[in-house]
This record gives structure tokens, sequence and C-alpha cells, in this order.
């Protein structure tokens, strides 16, 4: 079977991994000219890690990755203020935990299939048309070509599910925030994995020193419902200029280290600024079409585990497909029986995590940092996050299922 994925972000790829292995024809089509790199920094843990353990890829992830020693927070003198070991999460995660950059959670997925997968970057699609046997593609560069499925593995702003499932305010959830991230070179001071926040009421400002002297910077702030809406269902449109603007509008004359990361961002050549949302659809499919990842049912980048969801996703979307025989019907419904009340339940936790980024009183930013100040006790942070680290679900062992 012939299938097209939009997208080769993470899970993209991982359905393409799967999907090969399993006797299918995937191909991959991106709209940016080149595989993505860098990104904000992500905590990779959990179902994701086992998926990515069965790629083989766990080695080359601890290899790009970074063991963060510590969360440090501070106050706008820089003096502690609260913060944690992170060495808690890893002993509730069993050791079984990692941060990377995204960008290279995603390069890492896509060598394992660069030289078997045919992937069409700098395009994208522009309609979709359902027969009884296939789906007609036409695109905005290449020929026009038919396909048995299409999965939209295209993120928060999906191309696919705006096509076939409607405009994206229909199903989008903003939580209130925010975000943006650029990266720094020869940014001082630096403080080895050591992520170091600061807040004021409804901001917070973070920094982590990455390899090659280079420094990550990830702005969170709350605002309004409907901001940073673009046209249609893009992200936060304009130059970068005018995302500059943004950000100086909402950081000026702040404390701690603002006034030297304002200026260091005025001289950095790209910045990443996005709404805080989520995804909720009533169906992940119609028809031929399906959506996985963020596309489905993204949790909100600040939920720390959307890499993983959607690499759990592609995984099992792929076994299905491969249990049922290319029966999309059958494969598709089992895909979401199996996962939809796991996700939602992690869809809500993030919500309700979203606001310790950045609260919005100053009583909120005293009692959040008095809580990971009290999570060096174990029993303290076992019930504070426990929950939230472990993932209480039996995944099938699709892989024994050798293509004929």
């Amino acid at each position: 079977m012939r299938v097209l994925i939009s997208g080769a972000g993470i899970a993209g790829p991982t359905l393409a991994y799967w999907l090969l292995r399993y006797g299918f024809t995937p191909t991959l089509i991106e709209s940016a000219p080149q595989l993505r790199t860098g990104g904000y920094l992500i905590d990779f843990w959990g179902l994701g890690f086992d998926i990515a353990e069965k790629m083989g890829i766990i080695p080359e992830l601890l290899g790009k990755g970074y063991m963060v020693e510590e969360l440090k927070i501070v106050d706008s003198t820089g003096r502690r203020a609260g913060g944690l070991s992170v060495s808690v999460i890893r002993e509730l995660t069993h050791g079984r935990y990692v941060s990377l950059p995204r960008g290279e959670l995603a390069a890492c997925i896509y060598r394992s299939i660069e030289n078997e997968v045919e992937t069409v970057f700098g395009d994208r699609i522009a309609t979709l048309s359902e027969g009884p046997e296939s789906v007609k593609v036409t695109f905005e560069h290449a020929a026009p070509r038919e396909f048995d499925l299409v999965i939209g593995a295209d993120g928060l702003h999906s191309n696919v599910r705006r096509q076939v499932f409607g405009e994206q305010k229909r199903f989008e959830k903003y939580l209130g925030y925010g975000v943006a991230a650029f990266e720094l070179p020869g940014y001082r001071p630096r403080e080895e994995l050591t992520y170091v926040g600061y807040s004021c009421p409804g901001r917070q400002v973070a920094r982590f020193a990455m390899r090659d002297d280079r420094t990550l910077i990830l702005l969170v702030f709350a605002e309004s419902a409907g901001w940073g809406r673009g046209d249609g269902d893009s992200a936060w449109p304009g130059d970068i200029a005018a995302q500059r603007r943004m950000v100086h509008a909402r950081f000026d004359g702040e404390g701690w280290e603002c006034p030297q990361i304002m200026a260091a961002m005025d001289r950095c050549e790209s910045i990443y600024v996005d709404r805080v949302s989520q995804i909720h659809l009533d169906r992940w499919s119609i028809g031929r079409v399906a959506l996985i990842g963020d596309a489905a049912a993204c949790p909100s980048l600040l939920a720390g585990q959307g890499s993983a969801l959607a690499m759990l996703a592609a995984y099992v979307l792929a076994g299905e497909l491969r249990r049922s025989r290319g029966d999309h019907r059958v494969a598709f419904a089992a895909y979401e029986s199996r996962l939809r009340s796991f996700i939602q339940a992690k869809q809500k936790s993030a919500g309700q995590f979203a606001s310790t980024f950045a609260p919005r009183t100053a009583l909120g930013i005293w009692l959040r940092n008095l809580a990971t100040r009290a999570m060096k006790v174990p029993l303290i942070a076992e019930l504070a996050i426990g929950r939230s680290l472990r993932d209480d679900l039996v995944v099938p062992k699709y892989e024994g299922q050798m293509a004929e």
C-alpha cells in the first residue's frame, strides 16, 4: 500500500519507519526545504522512550541529548528562589529520561529511514480527492499522484486537517499563553546542565547552555484569547522584525538578564513564535485520511510529552494497519480506540500544568517556587509529579508481525 505522510517532524518519520518494516510504501512530504533542526528543548521519557528503544536509536539520542542536573529558578537579582534536582525526575522514570532539542530527536528518527523512504522537501499538499480505491493528491509544485492512504503528521497547524476536517479554529483550544524560542551564540553567563528560569507575573524567561557555545532561550507569556492568530491557521505571521517587536513589547523592562537577552535577540537569525494550544477532534480519521501527533490531539508544547505521544501514535497506527492487513477502516478505528482516552488524559494534565511556567500573579510565582523546593523530598515529588511521569497504557508488540 502507498501511504503519503504529510510532515517530516517526529510523528511522520516514525510512522514511515514502522510502515516500511511492515511492507508498506510510505512517502514523506515536508513543506520546509530541508529537515528542520534545533528547536526548543524537550524532556523525553515514557512510552516514547520505549518506542525509540525498539527503533534502536536510544544510544544516538543519549549522545545528542543532555543529562540535565538541575532546574534553578531565580529572582530579579539572580538569587535562587526555587527549583529542584532533576535526579528526582530521573529516579521516578527509572533512568529512562533525557533532554534534547526537538530537532535532534527528529533528525535521529529521520536518519533511520533516510535512504529507504522517498521524501519530498519544499512542497505541500494542495488538494485531496478521495475515491473508492485511493486518494488523488495534487501538490503545490510536484505532479499529481494517487495514494491508498494519506496521513496528516503536520503538527498544530496541520494542512491535512484543515483540508479534510475543517478550519483550525473549530478544534483549537487556546490555553492563554504564547511562546518564543531562539538560540544565542556565545551568550554569557553559562551554567552547564542547568535549566535557569526567571518569572514575573505572566512572564517567564529561561536559558539553557548547549554544545558549541550556544544558549537556548525560551520565553513564555500570558496572552488574551485569539492572540497570535495569523491568516488562516498559520502560526505567528510576519517577518523576524515583527517577531522581535512582539517579544520586546512583552519583556523590555523586566528584571534578571532580560535586558541583555533582548539585546542579543536582535542579532539572532530566527525566532520561533506560536500560541500554546491544544487540538480536540471528535474523530481522528475520515475515509482514507487519518491524523497523528499534534495534528490529531496536540497536548501543547508546554506539556513536556508531545514528541513521545507523537511517536506512540505513529507506532500504534502502523501496527494496526499491519494487523488489519491494510484495511484502513479497521486500523483507523482500532488506533483511535486504543489511544483516545489515554491522550485525552494527557491533554487534561497538560492544560493544568501550563500555568506553572508563567503564573499570572506574584503569589502564584511564590507558591510555584515553594512547591519546587519541597520536591527534594521523594514522597512529595511522587505525589506532585509521579503520576504525570507514568504512562499507564499497555501497547501491543506489533513489531513481531513481519511483512509477508
